[in-house]
């Protein structure tokens, strides 16, 4: 192997080491969300919206509490959660949300604490404004955080069935390669029991260079109860699709399950099973 080969093989080496630590905290969701390969952002159904955009979480009044885990079989890498959203005693919608991850590969895997607090906003019926102040404390075979930065987002409802939104991601400057600055775009259909969405994030710091990640996923209920979902993600870290599905039972008094799984074609080959247990009352 010549010595240019080395090279551009240990900078590919050195970009995937440092890119993919970034993707964990970006792939903290519950099950509907991986059932829907990613594409939530701009629904504000779930706990979840204080990770995606914190202006949807008044999108729908109602006091939500959900518990998440998940685990990939194959990367040995899971997640465990809790969020808890009141969007119903007060105009001002108010979250919290706190999530343990593990993080990175091999030797340089870490614990990360993941902690945030939310706020929501409707101005009025079509435009929504939220705002979102995480702390990270990571620690780990050489790697440690102990940070703070937040999440800003605007949602707007178009129409009674179709909303858009953006979301801006850590935009407190940390120096931690785990809370790079991100955006994203995102649109949601909500027409009776189907569901259709699909949201773009583009990185634009990481690497030096802009990463793009693509969700599209569909929900459609089935009876009324049983909640059905499949997604497609292109992950622009790893270069390589992912493709989901999910389960989930609605019940009359608001409670509810989900599981979801997801399948990597190519790449890191992740096996990905989560399940999130909720409770929603209006």
């Amino acid at each position: 192997m010549s010595l240019r080969s080395l090279v551009l093989l240990a900078l590919c080496v050195s970009t995937t080491s440092l890119a993919q630590p970034a993707e964990d905290l970006r792939d903290v969701m519950s099950a509907r969300a991986f059932g829907m390969g990613g594409a939530y952002r701009a629904l504000g159904l779930g706990g979840d919206a204080m990770m995606g955009n914190p202006a949807a979480m008044v999108l729908f009044p109602s006091y939500r509490l959900e518990g998440t885990g998940a685990w990939d079989l194959e990367k040995k890498e899971g997640q465990l959660g809790v969020s808890v959203i009141d969007a119903a005693t007060s105009r001002l919608g108010m979250g919290l949300d706190y999530h343990w991850v593990s993080v990175g590969r091999g030797g340089a895997r870490a614990s990360a604490h993941l902690s945030s607090l939310g706020v929501g906003l409707p101005v009025n019926e079509m435009l929504m404004l939220g705002a979102t102040v995480r702390y990270l404390r990571m620690s780990g075979q050489s790697r440690f955080a102990n940070s703070v930065t937040g999440d800003a987002g605007v949602i707007l409802r178009l129409t009674q069935s179709l909303m858009a939104g953006f979301s801006a991601h850590n935009l407190v400057d940390t120096g931690n390669e785990e809370l790079t600055r991100y955006y994203s775009a995102h649109v949601g259909v909500m027409n009776g029991l189907l569901t259709l969405a699909g949201d773009v994030r583009a990185d634009f710091t990481t690497n030096d260079a802009t990463t793009f990640t693509y969700h599209g996923g569909m929900e459609y209920i089935l009876g009324q109860v049983f909640p059905f979902r499949a997604g497609y993600t292109y992950d622009g870290f790893t270069r390589t699709s992912q493709v989901s599905t999910g389960l989930g039972f609605m019940s009359e008094g608001g409670g509810g399950i989900d599981v979801a799984y997801r399948h990597d074609l190519g790449g890191p080959k992740g096996r990905l099973l989560a399940l999130t247990i909720k409770l929603n009352m209006n």
